[in-house]
């Protein structure tokens, strides 16, 4: 049986790929689209069809976790989901998680880390600007998911992180060689690292102090190339998610080397 769709909640009113609008519903709320005013009904029930005032059928869907972290308003690149669900993946947090976050930025990645985590779980977000970490907030409360996270200002490098026995830390800073150590020691042992980097000489610097630290140390890039799906002329369309950053997975061990 469908569900009926909450005041406030998220919803995905679809029409096709080039008409998607992500909002919190209201009822009789209006959406101005380029294919017709669509005027939310009340009560709404994901699965719905929703006729704009030209005729074009919408649909009302629940968001995918993906359709959240891609719509955050953006003061900063965000993490992709191509790379969000490896990154997942590898360090295998999962519901009661307990995660590090460096670098809030926009809080894209902020959504995923606390829809997996659940409620039982917790995001330690970390940033150093506020006007980012502000920006962040708002996007992670637009999502419902305030309560899963944690926000703190402060500069890990000079002041620590404040956090123990962290099962994993997700890293997305221009110098994440610079946390290693400070990582480390917020994680408890087997915990995971998952940092990600445009550049490999910050991929290099970064695996070279993660060395005794850390072990099973590896780096990778995930390209994602869409279809075009047509009977009888199918093929791969003309633009490719190609390279957004190098992802470095480690997990760390009781010793160290200075």
């Amino acid at each position: 049986m469908s569900r009926r769709i909450l005041p406030k909640e998220p919803v995905l009113v679809w029409a096709n790929e080039d008409a998607e609008y992500l909002t919190a519903y209201e009822p009789g709320k209006r959406l101005s689209t380029h294919l017709g005013v669509v005027i939310l009904p009340d009560p709404a029930y994901y699965g719905m069809v929703v006729p704009s005032h030209q005729g074009t059928t919408f649909y009302l869907l629940p968001p995918t976790t993906a359709d959240l972290a891609m719509r955050v308003r953006r003061k900063t690149n965000i993490i992709y989901p191509k790379e969000a669900g490896l990154m997942i993946l590898e360090t295998g947090i999962q519901a009661g998680s307990r995660v590090l976050e460096v670098g809030t930025g926009s809080g894209a990645l902020t959504i995923v880390l606390a829809r997996i985590v659940g409620d039982e779980g917790k995001v330690y977000s970390f940033d150093r600007r506020r006007d980012l970490q502000e920006n962040a907030i708002r996007n992670v409360k637009r999502a419902g998911l305030a309560h899963r996270v944690e926000f703190r200002l402060l500069d890990p490098t000079v002041e620590g992180f404040g956090v123990e026995e962290l099962d994993a830390a997700f890293v997305d800073v221009p110098e994440p060689w610079t946390l290693v150590r400070p990582v480390w020691e917020a994680l408890k042992p087997g915990g995971s690292w998952a940092s990600l980097s445009p550049n490999i000489e910050q991929v290099q610097m970064t695996v070279r102090e993660l060395d005794g630290f850390f072990v099973r140390i590896r780096t990778v890039e995930v390209i994602l190339r869409p279809m075009l799906i047509r009977e009888g002329k199918t093929r791969p369309r003309e633009r490719i998610i190609a390279h957004t950053g190098y992802l470095t997975f480690a997990q760390k061990v009781l010793y160290y080397q200075s």
